[in-house]
């Protein structure tokens, strides 16, 4: 007899099989040409917007508000109405302009519902008219600017 101690127990050659009968494998999926990008987002961006939409929203008043907040890696941002209401839902594309908003900015903008519902708004045609004071503010191209 030896005295060597039992080897350690292994682990499964196949992770995705544990739990699994031998009959049972785990199937490797099939390559997908859409895995590993973005899902395509269902808000109607300036790209996506149909026509008479952006007609509609271009006839219709201009109001003014405050960026609330902007996450330009997330692409959007929301817009506190001046008059109150709640907040607009703000989408990188539809913003004029060479700034990036940023929190304080007072912006004036158009409003276009958003489908499928037209339950919810969505701000178009955003301008800065005002840039937050004490803040840094980006251009498109990169370039920060104190205001």
């Amino acid at each position: 007899m030896s005295s060597e101690p039992p080897p350690p127990p292994q682990p499964p050659k196949h992770q995705a099989s544990v739990g699994l009968l031998d009959t049972q494998r785990a199937r490797d999926r099939s390559p997908s040409p859409l895995r590993g990008n973005v899902v395509p987002s269902p808000l109607p961006t300036r790209r996506t917007r149909t026509f008479s939409a952006t007609v509609r929203a271009s006839q219709g008043p201009v109001y003014k508000g405050v960026c609330k907040c902007f996450c330009r890696s997330k692409g959007h941002g929301f817009i506190t109405p001046a008059d109150g209401g709640p907040d607009i839902f703000l989408h990188i594309s539809d913003v004029e302009g060479e700034y990036v908003p940023v929190e304080g900015d007072e912006v004036t903008y158009k409003m276009c519902s958003i489908p499928p519902k037209n339950e919810k708004l969505q701000a178009v045609e955003v301008v800065i008219t005002h840039l937050a004071p004490g803040t840094k503010h980006e251009t498109w191209s990169g370039h920060v600017v104190s205001s």
